[in-house]
């Protein structure tokens, strides 16, 4: 999605996801199109124009980072969402909140690769083709010499050939044998030092100590294309382009969700854990304010992310954060708890519903599922219910008792093919009502 939308754009591809919470919706589509506007602006006024972040305060289930998520996604940009609590336990405060810019840039990596694998893939398609048919086929020692250009054009014949076989996947079943390079994926070991910690890649460290080993391996054609695919397109990657391009992608256009902020408050009256609270406040200060963090791409200045936080704030408020955080956060907007108006228009409304995706899941089992208007209007009237009478996790709710209503569908699908299944008010009060009707049950199951 481009990073042009203009505000009205931003909301209306975000409504196609999200029901309602209008106020929440343009704050961040405003958030997102300054993004767009400080890239237009010339140095050094642009280094001087740094994001305007917010606090989105509202209850569970209502949206909060579902919004933050999409907009990431609409820009294309580097996004995490990490819970503020994470950070409360004794012996990572004052270190280990600098692992959430890590994090971020671990995902603007991701994202930049991704995107440089799909400039070269055509291109380690083809070398990756060339190089199974060297295998396939040997190369045959001309009667002449090896020159003998008989056997060259009897050669390159064969080979056209057995490329044709290839691409149709004639092939798969023969066995070859390849050279494999060791796996990605070790373990990042984390090395604490005077000025932070560090984030090494033991893999690295033990390539560079004894050099990357491959081995050889038997495998089917079609395993073995896959793999030197995967091998050509690596060497065909600048990874120090990636890693520039990555670094700064997540200094001007990465996203930091922080949940749960109102549990790192310091309420007044209450007792124990308060210090630590505090402590974890003035530990992510910096981070918004606008520091460097050392990561192991290089280093990254955290002075343009915008950072994003939320909570529900029952026990707490905004004004109970230490005055320089609440000063970071100068955008607030309340996010509505849901009813059963908007419970209805979230079954229904967004392209990937809970009723569309349930819908698909069945038809892959030739069952055909369809939702009445009253049954829809059930569903939302239990939620509401179930959530008054236990705890509020707002549209959340609605999974779990979809997942009951459908229970036995689900089980059986495989034995109904070609069934039309519809789920009414009836439906669901037949699979609901028992439950619903009893307190501890519905506590315990929904």
């Amino acid at each position: 999605m481009s990073k042009t939308m203009t505000p009205r754009e931003i909301i209306s591809e975000l409504d196609r996801y999200i029901v309602g919470q209008d106020d929440a919706k343009r704050a961040v589509a405003i958030a997102l199109r300054n993004r767009w506007r400080r890239h237009q602006v010339d140095s050094p006024m642009r280094e001087e124009i740094t994001p305007k972040n917010i606090l989105m305060i509202g209850p569970t289930g209502v949206g909060k980072t579902e919004i933050a998520r999409r907009l990431a996604r609409l820009a294309n940009a580097p996004f995490i969402k990490i819970e503020a609590t994470k950070f409360t336990e004794v012996g990572y405060v004052g270190r280990d909140v600098e692992t959430i810019i890590r994090d971020l840039v671990d995902t603007a990596i991701k994202i930049v690769r991704e995107e440089h694998l799909a400039r070269v893939q055509t291109k380690a398609e083809k070398v990756a083709e060339d190089r199974l048919l060297d295998i396939l086929i040997p190369h045959p020692v001309a009667p002449n010499g090896p020159h003998s250009s008989d056997a060259n054009a009897s050669s390159s014949e064969s080979r056209e050939k057995m490329r044709h076989k290839l691409r149709l996947g004639e092939l798969n079943g023969r066995q070859v044998e390849i050279d494999v390079e060791p796996q990605q994926g070790m373990p990042v070991m984390q090395m604490f030092t005077g000025q932070g910690t560090e984030a090494m890649d033991i893999q690295d460290m033990l390539g560079n100590m004894m050099g990357k080993q491959k081995t050889n391996k038997r495998m089917n054609v079609s395993d073995a294309l896959k793999i030197i695919q995967q091998q050509e397109a690596d060497r065909l990657l600048d990874m120090d382009a990636i890693k520039d391009e990555a670094i700064k992608r997540a200094e001007n256009d990465g996203i930091v969700f922080l949940d749960e902020m109102d549990k790192i408050t310091h309420r007044s009256g209450v007792q124990g854990g308060d210090v630590s609270r505090e402590g974890v406040q003035r530990d992510l200060l910096p981070l918004v304010e606008g520091t460097t963090v050392n990561t192991r791409y290089g280093h990254i200045k955290t002075d343009h992310i915008l950072f994003i936080a939320s909570g529900a704030f029952h026990l707490a408020k905004p004004s109970d954060l230490i005055p320089e955080l609440q000063g970071r956060f100068p955008i607030r907007v309340n996010l509505h708890a849901l009813g059963e108006t908007e419970f209805r228009r979230i079954l229904v409304e967004p392209e990937s519903s809970l009723t569309r995706q349930y819908a698909a899941l069945l038809k892959t089992e030739n069952v055909t599922i369809e939702f009445d208007e009253d049954g829809i209007s059930e569903l939302a009237r239990i939620a509401v219910l179930v959530n008054e009478k236990t705890e509020n996790i707002g549209a959340r709710r609605l999974h779990t008792l979809l997942e009951h209503v459908l229970e036995d569908i689900s089980f059986e699908a495989s034995d109904r093919s070609g069934e039309n299944v519809r789920v009414d008010a009836e439906y669901v009060r037949d699979q609901l009502g028992e439950i619903c009707e009893d307190e501890d049950l519905s506590r315990y199951i929904l």
